[in-house]
């Protein structure tokens, strides 16, 4: 009859994701099968080895956190397989403490990452109902980008982060944040045009899809967008909350994925959110001044 020890290097051995146990120095002791079979490399180039710069990513903290706790999805990061092609993998990173609670190294499991897994979101996304709108808002924007590669229908898209989302759920709580933002909503859906969809994709965040033909002509859509969110009427116990947003704006270009056109929006959103808020930034980089 296996033993524990044998039963639980089975186990391991079997997984069918990577998983790499880390000392306290950060050195691999043991890399099972399947870490062999997503980074290439096998477990005599890694165990007691310093780890190749190529699958670094892959072991980095920021999976977890120190408490052992880990989001649910994983870190999604790019790291290169021992061939040297790039490769997307989702990670967690967890703490391991012995009886005393002194940190005794670290246990990193990490899987590839599917197309939908890459796929760049917002924030802190973990509701059923804004995972239910980020789905169904990604099945339009994949239907859009295959009518952009397949027709050239020009496509835009717009990331729109609330400025005082995370502010107003710290102060007021969690009810009136999402009060505020559900007739934050309203008012941009209000001004879409045909053709156009906005939906959530993520805590603070939303999602616009549009038909701009151009990109200065996205721009000036994100102008009046901003413009709209500043109209909004939110009053919480008769305090009226100032409502600005930044945003991100990127149009489609041609021979780019639909991950890479994400990424470029969510790039425009931060460097709006960057210069402090109520701004617009049209990608690669010409930054609006502040919504007048």
């Amino acid at each position: 009859m296996a033993d524990r020890t044998e039963l639980m290097e089975a186990a391991l051995a079997s997984y069918p994701e990577g998983i790499a146990l880390l000392d306290c120095e950060g050195r691999v002791v043991y890399w099972n099968r399947a870490a062999e079979q997503v980074s290439g490399f096998p477990g005599v180039e890694i165990v007691g080895r310093a780890v190749p710069s190529a699958i670094e990513p892959l072991l980095e903290p920021g999976g977890g956190d120190d408490t052992g706790d880990s989001r649910e999805r994983g870190m999604l990061v790019r790291a290169q397989h021992r061939l040297g092609v790039e490769l997307s993998a989702l990670t967690r990173n967890r703490v391991l403490r012995d009886a005393l609670g002194a940190r005794i190294g670290s246990i990193v499991t990490f899987r590839l990452a599917d197309r939908r897994d890459a796929l760049p979101r917002g924030a802190n996304a973990t509701g059923a109902e804004i995972a239910d709108a980020q789905g169904s808002l990604e099945e339009r924007v994949d239907e859009l980008f295959a009518d952009f590669t397949r027709d050239g229908v020009p496509l835009g898209l717009l990331w729109i982060t609330i400025d005082q989302g995370s502010d107003l759920r710290r102060t007021h709580g969690a009810r009136a944040c999402e009060s505020m933002l559900e007739r934050v909503e309203t008012t941009l859906a209000n001004g879409a045009h045909p053709g156009e969809q906005i939906g959530r994709w993520g805590d603070d965040e939303f999602l616009m899809l549009s038909h701009a033909p151009t990109a200065d002509a996205l721009g000036t859509r994100a102008q009046l967008l901003a413009g709209l969110a500043r109209t909004t009427d939110f009053r919480w116990w008769g305090d009226r909350v100032s409502i600005t947003a930044s945003i991100g704006a990127a149009h489609a270009e041609s021979g780019e994925t639909l991950i890479q056109l994400l990424e470029r929006t969510q790039a425009a959103m931060h460097t709006s959110m960057h210069a402090g808020g109520n701004h617009i930034t049209l990608s690669p980089g010409r930054r609006a001044c502040s919504p007048s």
